[in-house]
C-alpha cells in the first residue's frame, strides 16, 4: 500500500437494510457502524459520503442471496470500487475470540478488517448484463414451477389410483412443448372408472374421439377401447360422488396450469438465450438441447469472466479440493458443493443423457466409462463427468466467444 489513506467500507448486507462501517489499517474508524435502507435517497447519500473520503476507497460486502445486489450496482455506478465476495470466506476470516459475536454492527467491522487485510486482491465486482440476470431470474422461476409441477403430478396419480387405477400409465405421450398433457386433461374429462362404464363401449369410443378432436388431441379408436377395458377391470376406493369429481378436478386443473406456466416460461428463456452470442455453442455440445442450453448459460453466465477452468468448476461445486497434513495424503475427496445447486443438477442432466445415448465418441462418454470400468461408484463417476463437461464447455463457447470477437 502507498502512503495515501487506504478506506475500506465494510456492508453487512440484509433485506431492504444495510449496515455499513468505514475503516482504516490498524482499526482507525473512519465513521461508526450506521444503517442504510436500500432506497435511491439513501443510497445517493451514502454514494456521496463515500466519494468525499480522503484516499482511495474501495467497498466489500457478502454475496447474499439476491439483497446484495441493489446497494453493489448502485455504488458500482456511482464510480466506487466494489468488491463481493462468498460468505463462507468472511465467515472463516479471523475467528479468533471465544466470545461468539453476532451483530450487524461487528459483521460489518468484520467485512471491513477482512476488505483491509486483503486489499491488494479484493475481486471487483463486476456489473451483471441485464439480458443475462432476465435468463438467471427466469431459470430460477422454471425450477420453482418444476418441483412444484413434480409435487402436483403426484397428487393427480395418487388420486388417479384411487378413481381408475393405471390411467396415467395407458397415456406414454411426453409433455408437449407447448405445456399440455394429455393423461391430466382425460382424467379431468373422465374422472372415475364407473364414469367411463357408465357407456357403452362403443359409445364411449365415439365420446372419446370427439373430445379428442375438440380439444385438440389426436382421437383412438384403439386407445379408446383400452381405457375403457382398464375402468371395466379396476376396482376404486373413492366413490362416484361430485366431491370426488371435484377433486379430480381441482388436482388435474392445478398440473394443467403450472405445466402451462412452464411452457411460457421455458419460451421465454429460450428467446432471451438465442439472443446471447455463445447460443450457437452451447448447442453445439452433445446432450444439450434447447431446454437444457438456456438453463446452463443461466447459471453459467458469461464464461469470460472466469481466468481459467479450474475457476469455474470451483464455481459450479464440483472441485474436489486437495486434503493433505503430514504424511497423509488423502487420494478420495468429495466435491466441495460450495458453488450453485441448480448448475451442477443440470450438468448431471447432460451427462446422464449422454450416457443413455450412449455417444460413443463424446469425450465425456469416454471418461465416464473409463471411471466406470476402473470400478468407481455411481455419483463419483459421473459427478467426474460433470467436471468433464464444464471444462469442455468453458474451453468450446470461450473459443467460440473469441473467434466471433475477431471477425
Amino acid at each position: 500500500m502507498s502512503n495515501e489513506p487506504h478506506n475500506v467500507v465494510g456492508i453487512d448486507v440484509s433485506k431492504g437494510k444495510s449496515t455499513i462501517a468505514v475503516m482504516r489499517p490498524f482499526g482507525e474508524i473512519v465513521i461508526s457502524p450506521f444503517e442504510v435502507k436500500h432506497t435511491s435517497s439513501d443510497l445517493k447519500v451514502l454514494a456521496d459520503t463515500l466519494n468525499k473520503l480522503d484516499g482511495e476507497t474501495r467497498v466489500v460486502m457478502e454475496y447474499t442471496g439476491k439483497y446484495y445486489q441493489p446497494i453493489a450496482r448502485y455504488l458500482y455506478e456511482s464510480g466506487l470500487y466494489v468488491s463481493v465476495v462468498h460468505a463462507k470466506i468472511i465467515h472463516d476470516f479471523a475467528n479468533n475470540s471465544i466470545r461468539r459475536i453476532k451483530t450487524d454492527k461487528a459483521d460489518a467491522v468484520k467485512i471491513a478488517n477482512y476488505g483491509l487485510s486483503n486489499w491488494e486482491v479484493l475481486p471487483s465486482y463486476t456489473k451483471e448484463d441485464d439480458t443475462r440476470l432476465m435468463l438467471k431470474t427466469l431459470n430460477r422461476q422454471y425450477n420453482h414451477l418444476m418441483n412444484q409441477y413434480v409435487v402436483a403430478r403426484n397428487v393427480l396419480i395418487s388420486i388417479a389410483d384411487q378413481t381408475c387405477p393405471g390411467l396415467n400409465e395407458v397415456f406414454t405421450n411426453p409433455r408437449k412443448a407447448d405445456g399440455r398433457i394429455k393423461w391430466a386433461e382425460v382424467y379431468r374429462r373422465f374422472w372415475h372408472c364407473e364414469y367411463i362404464t357408465g357407456f357403452s363401449r362403443n359409445k364411449f369410443i365415439s365420446l372419446y374421439n370427439n373430445w379428442c378432436v375438440k380439444n385438440g388431441f389426436r382421437g383412438s379408436d384403439e386407445k379408446a377401447s383400452e381405457l375403457y377395458l382398464l375402468a371395466k377391470e379396476c376396482v376404486p376406493t373413492l366413490p362416484k360422488t361430485e366431491y370426488t369429481k371435484k377433486i379430480v378436478e381441482q388436482a388435474a386443473s392445478e398440473l394443467i396450469s403450472l405445466s402451462d406456466a412452464m411452457a411460457s416460461v421455458h419460451r421465454e428463456m429460450l428467446s432471451i438465450a438465442k439472443t446471447l452470442p455463445e447460443y450457437p455453442a452451447v448447442l453445439s455440445i452433445n446432450g444439450i438441447g434447447e431446454t437444457l442450453g438456456p438453463q446452463l448459460m443461466a447459471e453459467i453466465g458469461d464464461v469470460r469472466r472466469f481466468l481459467k477452468r479450474s475457476n469455474i468448476t470451483a464455481f459450479a461445486g464440483v472441485d474436489a479440493p486437495p486434503f493433505q497434513s503430514g504424511k497423509f495424503d488423502s487420494k478420495s475427496r468429495r466435491i466441495s458443493k460450495r458453488g450453485s445447486c441448480e448448475l451442477r443438477k443440470q450438468l448431471f442432466q447432460v451427462v446422464r443423457i449422454i450416457v443413455q445415448l450412449n455417444l460413443y465418441d463424446d469425450p465425456v462418454y469416454q471418461f465416464v466409462m473409463r471411471k466406470k470400468a476402473e470400478g468407481k461408484p455411481y455419483y463419483v463417476y459421473m459427478v467426474a463427468g460433470c467436471n468433464k463437461l464444464l471444462r469442455i464447455y468453458y474451453a468450446r463457447v470461450k473459443e467460440y466467444l473469441a473467434a466471433e470477437n475477431a471477425i
